[in-house]
């Protein structure tokens, strides 16, 4: 409700309107008046908004002051997204942001130039004042300064440390990793002053690096008594009452592809022919609804939590394991519940029609990735294997049709860490993005758009995945950053352009560098209550129905699409899931970096340093930019660091030339680099060419360039 009439008074267009009017706007009857003043009241105060005489709300806010949700850069740079979703995000730099912390709800004062209708650029301005904490309690290293305590918190985006008073004798220690809570920081030149809630433990110890990620990220595998006690009572096995209403499914050749390591399956699928030139494709969800009732402790719970995240070295699950892991699990040999969508598609990919029931499958083989593709690569010898063949060959046409239509390859290299029982790195596997994971892909894309589809022409109240096209300022950026490489770049509002110049990356030895540069000029996705499109996919109608063991979201659709009893704000519980899967992404992107940032480390303790191959992605006056694929960080290469020579910037050429060897860097080049310095609060990485695998830039020209190609086609799609 806060939500909703805040985006009404924030519109541009709004004008002072009676409460009468505001239940209309909202889509409210006159009985819900009481429940509308009580929030209208409460706006009043915090955000400016106030009822006047005659029961009229107005926006009491100057034109020139917007509310809204910060992003902060590792640089310090602000990006303020208005609660109006029609106005333009808002910019700011890093020594306005004031007193706010990333995620932060604040208000923003818009700068003289920004305030005119003719400005071509985006807005900027200053934040004013914060109206909500999104975070109040932070890790960090307990540190000591003359007399002064301070604890230096974790999040490279506040560059603040928390003053804080001396630890008691016996508590908290120099060196030690503590949970601070924020008490008092009224303005940007006062020292935010905290207190220590939780002693970790020291900032070496074992296991307190992924505590604190727990801590700070407000993350618990710990489940509440009342939800395991329903969790109890649901049982281990699927019942005969289970059955009811649902299409046996059981002696259909069902599979399941997921990761070596995966637990929780949400999603199988079989594939038969359904006559000359057609084929049956059933894509089952596990039946979560099923078990998990709107209202229950255990959906209250999910709700909450909305997503499982998953850290380096653990699952923070969305639901009890007994049903993440086990009931609701789609595991093989057993019956299961399921939602199942069933299509009815050509030989060439376009799908005739689509139908949606409850089901029960008995999975007849769980393959991971690895063994699917083993199959793939190889003649089949059963019949399981042929249907597997089947479905790579379909997913395929099905995929060149979506790429037709305007869809984006947006597949990206990963890193996965393997750690060893003492929760160090012990290895490091890049993904292959292969053919058996874009068959699971395909097929998924096309069960949550049919679902999507389909509630639309239902028109019942649900949740959509909306990706909004991306601002035209952005795109202009990025495409003068392309262009400086020699690349032809057009005009990439049409994904038609895009799709060309990912052609042309993919020929060019920066990139892959290029591309996720590319990514990072994108909107994020999020959930809506309303289909607003999915630019990434050049979808109309999009939503979330593959994953409901560990996405809330998920779940509400299932509940949607049929028609199952849930009382819920679509607006209010969008908001809240979006914001909780970008809370996952930052929880699972610490977890990560500290593990490699430890690993890197230790090489620089024991001397013992790993070569890895880097790609140069900038040439700059004080060093070489690089990308270590391997690692999936970033890194410098300063010149102070090179002792074979004096190297010189030429901006012109942007190269580094040495003055008496002439050997040069520039942007593709790749090198062998080991790790010079870790600096984990600042988040940076500094490297030197590896000594003993450092690659000649004398070498003959073809040889070079076979290395080249060679490594094109290593970091090429499958």
């Amino acid at each position: 409700m806060k939500h909703s009439i805040m985006t009404v008074l924030n519109k541009r267009s709004h004008k002072p309107s009676h409460f009468n009017q505001l239940l209309t706007t909202l889509g409210l009857r006159q009985t819900a008046e009481p429940q509308l003043k009580a929030p209208t009241a409460k706006l009043g105060k915090a955000h400016g908004s106030r009822a006047i005489k005659q029961n009229t709300s107005t926006n009491a806010q100057d034109k020139n002051r917007v509310t809204g949700r910060i992003q902060i850069t590792a640089q310090g740079r602000g990006f303020v997204q208005p609660d109006n979703p029609d106005a333009e995000e808002i910019v700011i730099s890093a020594c306005q942001t004031g007193t706010a912390f990333n995620g932060d709800r604040v208000q923003v004062k818009l700068s003289a130039h920004s305030q005119g209708s003719r400005s071509n650029s985006r807005p900027t301005g200053a934040v004013v004042a914060v109206l909500e904490r999104k975070r109040t309690k932070f890790v960090g290293t307990l540190e000591r300064r003359d007399s002064s305590y301070f604890v230096v918190l974790d999040d490279s985006r506040i560059s603040q440390p928390f003053q804080v008073a001396p630890p008691k004798k016996g508590r908290a220690k120099l060196g030690d990793k503590v949970l601070v809570a924020l008490k008092k920081w009224s303005s940007a030149r006062d020292i935010p002053q905290g207190e220590i809630m939780e002693t970790l433990g020291p900032a070496n110890g074992k296991g307190v690096d992924m505590v604190g990620v727990l801590r700070q990220y407000d993350l618990s595998a710990e489940f509440p008594p009342e939800v395991l006690k329903e969790v109890k009572r649901l049982g281990s096995t699927v019942t005969k009452k289970d059955l009811t209403d649902r299409t046996d499914c059981r002696s259909h050749p069902v599979i399941t592809i997921d990761p070596a390591d995966a637990k929780d399956f949400d999603d199988a699928f079989s594939l038969t022919r359904a006559g000359k030139g057609r084929w049956k494709l059933c894509v089952h969800i596990a039946d979560v609804s099923h078990y998990v009732k709107a209202g229950s402790a255990i959906d209250k719970e999910a709700q909450l939590r909305a997503n499982s995240t998953y850290l380096v070295d653990r699952v923070i699950p969305m639901l009890p394991e007994a049903l993440s892991n086990h009931l609701c699990s789609l595991m093989p040999h057993v019956d299961r519940l399921t939602k199942c969508v069933e299509f009815l598609i050509t030989d060439e990919g376009k799908v005739l029609r689509s139908s949606f029931y409850a089901a029960v499958i008995h999975s007849k083989q769980r393959y991971s990735y690895e063994q699917a593709m083993d199959v793939i690569e190889n003649d089949p010898s059963n019949p399981l294997e042929q249907m597997l063949h089947s479905a790579n060959t379909l997913a395929a046409k099905i995929r060149r049709r979506r790429i037709q239509a305007g869809s984006l390859d947006m597949d990206f290299p990963e890193t996965k860490i393997h750690l060893d029982a003492e929760g160090k790195i012990k290895k490091l596997e890049a993904v292959d993005y292969d053919a058996s994971h874009q068959l699971i892909e395909e097929f998924m894309l096309l069960a949550n758009e049919s679902v999507a589809r389909h509630l639309q022409k239902l028109k019942r109240p649900s949740l959509h995945r909306v990706h909004e096209e991306p601002d035209c300022e952005r795109l202009a950026e990025y495409r003068t950053e392309v262009r400086k490489h020699g690349i032809q770049c057009g005009d990439l509002t049409k994904t038609s352009e895009v799709q060309k110049l990912f052609k042309r990356l993919h020929e060019h030895p920066i990139g892959p560098v290029l591309k996720i540069g590319f990514l990072r000029s994108l909107m994020k996705a999020r959930y809506a209550a309303k289909p607003e499109g999915h630019y990434g996919l050049a979808k109309t109608f999009y939503t979330h129905f593959t994953s409901p063991i560990r996405r809330y979201a998920d779940l509400v659709v299932h509940r949607s699409l049929f028609g199952e009893t849930q009382e819920i704000n679509m607006e209010d519980i969008a908001l809240h899931i979006t914001d909780k899967e970008s809370n996952s992404t930052d929880a699972e992107r610490d977890s990560k970096n500290l593990k490699l940032y430890s690993f890197l480390s230790a090489q620089l303790e024991t001397k013992e340093r790993q070569a890895y191959t880097a790609l140069v992605t900038e040439v700059r006056n004080i060093g070489i930019s690089i990308s270590v694929s391997e690692l999936g960080l970033k890194g410098m290469i300063p010149f102070s660091q090179l002792k074979d020579d004096f190297y010189q910037f030429d901006p012109a050429k942007n190269i580094a030339r040495g003055q008496r060897q002439g050997r040069l860097f520039k942007l593709g080049d790749e090198v062998q680099v080991v790790i010079a310095k870790v600096d984990s609060d600042k988040q940076r990485l500094d490297f030197t060419l590896s000594s003993n695998k450092r690659r000649s830039e004398r070498a003959p020209r073809k040889r070079r360039a076979r290395k080249r190609g060679a490594k094109r086609a290593a970091l090429a799609p499958a």
